[in-house]
């Protein structure tokens, strides 16, 4: 009976906290839609000097609702008008290529009190990497590669930050994995810097992007 008392006492005291109104730890694996399928509802378009038609698609080519973006002579998207964490998050999306031969996802997001572009088929259509890393851009850094990808199909991309690195995916490939210590990371000179906070967009491109989420980490 005395193992049945002590047992008890615990169980109230384990559950007291809940009972007195507190909430439960927030659940880190959760992810938030940013992008509810059906309006630019938190987004707007961003104001590059080429502005293109921006528009949102429901259904789009018989799936879930798509923000999309018409092939501008450079730069086309949408930026969060909200705010974003600045580290220890996860970011995903799927991004089609509509129209054109360079990058249909160039997604910015806070890296710290710094920021970076995850380049998803570059310069001409194949380049995939993180701009800018000491300086250097996608194309001439160490996270450079290149890809071959598919009109008209969904990709999925999903970009980690912690304070100690920078992993982005491409379905389900991990194509960055870099550390940040000792590095800077900035934004390439122009203006992608208008996609702040955190941002989508295409370069003489047409493409579409949705199912775009947030959870945090921690």
């Amino acid at each position: 009976m005395r193992l049945i008392g002590q047992t008890a006492v615990f169980v109230a005291l384990a559950i007291s906290p809940l009972l007195a109104g507190e909430k439960p730890p927030a659940d880190t694996n959760v992810w938030t839609s940013l992008f509810d399928g059906k309006s630019l509802r938190g987004w707007t378009r961003t104001d590059f000097s080429t502005l293109g038609d921006v528009w949102v698609e429901d259904p789009f080519r018989g799936g879930s609702g798509a923000i999309v973006v018409a092939l501008a002579e450079e730069l086309n998207g949408v930026n969060r008008t909200r705010p974003m964490p600045k580290t220890d998050y996860e970011v995903s999306l799927e991004a089609m290529r509509l129209a054109g031969h360079d990058f249909f996802c160039g997604l910015t997001f806070p890296v710290g009190d710094a920021a970076a572009t995850f380049v998803v088929g570059g310069w001409s259509g194949s380049v995939v990497g993180l701009s800018c890393v000491d300086g250097a851009d996608a194309a001439v850094n160490e996270t450079t590669r290149h890809m071959d990808f598919d009109p008209a199909r969904w990709y999925r991309i999903r970009v980690r930050v912690t304070a100690a690195k920078i992993e982005c995916w491409i379905d389900e490939q991990k194509v960055v994995d870099l550390a940040l210590a000792g590095r800077k990371i900035s934004l390439r000179p122009g203006e992608i810097v208008r996609s702040l906070p955190f941002g989508l967009a295409a370069w003489h491109t047409s493409a579409a992007w949705r199912e775009i989420k947030l959870r945090r980490l921690r």
